[in-house]
């Protein structure tokens, strides 16, 4: 009996050693057409005892909210379950900000004719970080490469990195899945291509003689075996968070935000101070620029997100954006009933009633960049961008540029 019992120790031992060497997959899991940045739990192939009433309730709750995308149930997708709801704090987080998040690709979602339900993926790529980056540089909250990236349309240069860009990104994401849909004729086997490539799910095809995920699972990396389980399991914990005890946090800001196209080279710092809010959330919610300047152009204005501005912001916003002190009545448009964040469309004429500021700037003995970026309403970091400084130094007698898109000029 006291032999029994040992062994029946030792074999309760293995199996909470084999639970725990199952961690939370960590974002981001996947780069499309590359490597991977966190190994992914090994394939199980052994069977999950559960009891019948576990795999009814289970079972159950995913058929209830299956729509286009088929949601199986099996033993990998319970051991997902069991990871994901045992991570509580995690799945709070994700919860918290699937609010601001899951709107915009709701929105982009219907546009494209891609299912809703695809929004619980961008979860599995990067638990909804836009700054997340891998150990082999694959970025975003959709987890795009380089040469992927530029496939679909996003542009990557010394301002921006439009994979960092939730809408951008979203649209860039949905037509990679549409072109996966339309090539294989299955979401599972589109989401699979996701994470692997198309030709990776194409040799599995081939090798199984069969057109649906589980019966070419054995064929496919690891990773990917694992993959869409993973996504059917979080599928089923965004539904049903609350039946397991996790409740969402609270995101800083509300899931309004106002939009304003701005058409000229713009300091995040300028505008975080004329709205009076932080910084480091004002450049959260403009991920993609990565020197916090917002570099628009008359011809291509770009898109600053701000919190919801209160009307009597407004002023000290136009006034930030346009380098003026006047007071300038602002009155906000209608909204579409279709837009997810409220457009606030201020204007920002390159016209302005205070001083103007020049193409050119000759440095005065005893000044300093921040000096004259402070005259003129700039940033620091643009003065040195556009006349390629490496250090903060104002030498006197330095022709400086104060416009990058001054016509160069002798003098």
């Amino acid at each position: 009996m006291k032999r029994l019992l040992i062994v029946a120790a030792c074999l309760l031992s293995l199996q909470i050693v084999k639970a725990r060497s199952l961690p939370l997959i960590d974002s981001p899991l996947k780069v499309i057409h590359g490597s991977f940045t966190a190994k992914a739990p090994r394939d199980t192939n052994f069977a999950i005892p559960l009891n019948s009433y576990s795999v009814s309730i289970f079972k159950l709750r995913l058929d209830s909210i299956q729509n286009e995308i088929p949601l199986d149930y099996n033993e990998f997708v319970q051991n997902y379950i069991d990871i994901y709801t045992r991570h509580k704090e995690e799945m709070s987080h994700v919860l918290g900000l699937s609010k601001y998040y899951f709107p915009i690709y709701e929105k982009i979602f219907r546009e494209t004719g891609i299912p809703d339900e695809i929004k619980y993926l961008s979860i599995i790529e990067s638990k909804l970080d836009p700054n997340a980056v891998s150990r082999v540089g694959a970025t975003g909250p959709w987890q795009f490469m380089a040469t992927t990236a530029k496939m679909y349309g996003l542009n990557m240069d010394s301002y921006v990195d439009d994979r960092r860009d939730p809408i951008r990104a979203s649209y860039a994401a949905a037509a990679y899945l549409k072109d996966a849909y339309q090539e294989f004729g299955d979401w599972l086997l589109a989401i699979a291509s996701y994470n692997c490539g198309k030709s990776n799910v194409e040799h599995a095809i081939e090798k199984a003689g069969a057109m649906d995920f589980w019966s070419i699972r054995q064929y496919l990396p690891v990773e990917t075996r694992n993959y869409v389980p993973a996504y059917i399991a979080m599928s089923y914990v965004m539904n049903y968070a609350a039946r397991h005890n996790i409740a969402a946090d609270n995101w800083s800001f509300s899931a309004h935000a106002d939009t304003v196209l701005v058409d000229k080279f713009v300091s995040l710092s300028n505008v975080a101070k004329a709205l009076n809010v932080d910084i480091n959330d004002l450049a959260l919610l403009n991920p993609a620029y990565k020197r916090q300047i917002i570099n628009g152009t008359t011809a291509a204005p770009r898109r600053m997100i701000i919190p919801h501005a209160d009307q009597r912001n407004f002023t000290a916003l136009y006034n930030a954006i346009n380098n003026i002190d006047a007071p300038v009545v602002m009155q906000p448009q209608a909204i579409p009933a279709a837009t997810v964040v409220n457009l606030v469309n201020i204007p920002v004429s390159t016209k302005t009633t205070g001083t103007k500021t020049p193409d050119y700037y000759i440095v005065k003995p005893g000044e300093t960049l921040e000096n004259i970026a402070a005259d003129y309403g700039l940033d620091v970091r643009e003065i040195k961008a556009w006349n390629h400084l490496q250090t903060g130094k104002a030498v006197a007698g330095t022709r400086l540029k104060l416009n990058p898109f001054a016509k160069v000029s002798k003098g």
